[in-house]
This record gives structure tokens, C-alpha cells and sequence, in this order.
């Protein structure tokens, strides 16, 4: 929502709906500090309060099996996923944005660039997999790393709370041939246990998920990269009327020549 507002607001021009949204958009930041963060870890975490019909997972990989180790292995709730942290990184830079040029604000601007400051480094240092070079998917309720590798990372290039000297690493494997089929990106490696090339959340192609992913790229300059995964959704598209669904299998372009 935070995001959005921001970038109405780039988009247009136009700071009325900031201003019609203010008391909203402080509203969703202490929501952020007070109901996202469950333990007060400085993450956001999800676990669901309906333990018989409710959702397992509750970030954009809602299936029951989503979050899965390197092993193949089920992490258990609260999970904090990993680009859930990139969009209150840039939500918060957005917001506080928002607070100098909109509401007029300093005070609440300055400690949302400190916060987000703050969420960068503890990211970093709870999130970095140095064995696999690249971000885990999540910590689960232990705060262990769920050690997979995903298309998530690409979220975080979107975010902006990569570090740069990751960036090179994370394009490697978003590109690499273990998630990059050559139509769009894997939501899970084809080096981990987990992998399933027609599982919902843990191995198909989203293009919503790609187009993120190639936005990422870009946002860090990796624009012969992002191209590739965009033509790849171009070509997917035209071998599908035109349009793209959902979701589409993670098989190999090279294996199946149509996604």
C-alpha cells in the first residue's frame, strides 16, 4: 500500500491522494511495527490465528508447501519471508518520502530512513547465505534460514535492499539455469530437494513474479539480463494467444520448446 501511494504519486504528479490517504498510510507503518513484527525481531512475520482452515502461508507463495529448506524440508510458522522484508525497506523510504515532500513531516521522516537503514544491515546479516551465495527464501520459527533458492531474490532487487557488491551473485542465479527456463523464472531452484516443475509455489513460472524479477535487474543496472527474462515472458506469451496465465511449468524452453 506504502509502495503504491508512492508511486501514484511519481506517476501523476499529484500529491491528493497522499494527502487523502495520510492518516491511512500512518496507519499501515504501525502496523508494520506493532502486528507485522510478531516477536519484535525487527521482521515481519506471518502465522496464521485459525489453526484448522486457515491459510499456512501468508505471503505471495500461499500454497501449504511453499516454504520449503534446501533438504525439502517444511519450515514451520511464524515465517518471516524474505521479500516481505524488502517491501517495508522500500516502504519506508517511500513513506518517508512522503512525510518531507507531502505532509510537511520531518520528524516522522527521519526515523523511517533510520529504520530502514537499521533492517538493511540486520537483513543482511540474518539472510546472506555465504555456502549458496544468495539470499534464503526465509526464517522460519527457530530463525533458521529456510536455505533454498528462489525467485524471491528478485523481489529484493526490486526493493532495493540488496547490497551491491550481492547484486552480481543474485543476478547469477536468477539467470542461471537452475531457475531461468528460458520463458521466465523458476519459483524454486532446480538444485534443491523441493523442486517440482508443476509445484503451485516451488518450481512453475509466475510471470508476475518474472516481470518483478526483471524490474529487479534493471534497478541495479542489469539491463541485458532483465531483457532476457522479459523477452522470454514475450515469447511465452506468444506461444499462448497472446496472453499469459497465472502460471505456467518450469520446464527448460530448450526441453519443451513451448512453456
Amino acid at each position: 500500500f506504502l509502495i503504491l501511494l508512492d508511486e501514484h504519486r511519481r506517476w501523476t504528479g499529484s500529491d491528493a491522494l497522499a494527502h487523502e490517504l495520510e492518516r491511512a498510510a500512518r496507519a499501515a507503518l504501525d502496523w508494520i511495527d506493532v502486528h507485522g513484527d510478531l516477536d519484535g525481531d525487527g521482521f515481519v512475520e506471518y502465522e496464521r490465528r485459525n489453526e484448522e482452515t486457515g491459510l499456512l502461508n501468508q505471503c505471495w507463495k500461499d500454497s501449504w508447501d511453499s516454504m520449503r529448506f534446501r533438504d525439502g524440508g517444511i519450515a514451520e510458522p511464524p515465517i518471516a519471508p524474505c521479500e516481505v522484508q524488502g517491501y517495508v525497506f522500500d516502504a519506508r523510504l517511500r513513506a518517508a518520502r512522503l512525510a518531507d515532500e507531502v505532509w510537511h513531516d520531518p520528524a516522522l521522516a527521519r526515523p523511517l530512513r533510520t529504520q530502514a537503514a537499521a533492517l538493511r544491515r540486520r537483513f543482511r546479516e540474518a539472510f546472506w547465505m555465504p555456502e549458496r551465495s544468495g539470499y534464503a527464501l526465509a526464517l522460519d520459527a527457530e530463525k533458521r534460514q529456510v536455505d533454498s533458492i528462489t525467485s524471491n531474490m528478485g523481489h529484493l532487487l526490486w526493493s532495493g535492499i540488496v547490497r551491491r557488491d550481492h547484486a552480481a551473485l543474485v543476478a547469477g542465479h536468477l539467470l542461471g539455469e537452475h531457475l531461468f527456463t528460458g520463458f521466465g523464472i523458476r519459483t524454486m531452484s532446480t538444485l534443491d530437494a523441493g523442486y517440482n516443475p508443476i509445484g503451485y509455489h516451488v518450481g512453475t513460472v509466475w510471470p508476475h513474479d518474472s516481470a518483478l524479477v526483471a524490474a529487479g535487474l534493471a534497478r541495479y543496472g542489469y539491463r541485458d539480463a532483465a531483457a532476457r527474462v522479459a523477452a522470454g515472458l514475450i515469447d511465452a506469451a506468444s506461444a499462448l494467444g497472446g496472453r499469459l496465465p497465472e502460471v505456467f511449468a518450469g520446464y527448460s524452453a530448450g526441453l519443451t520448446r513451448l512453456p
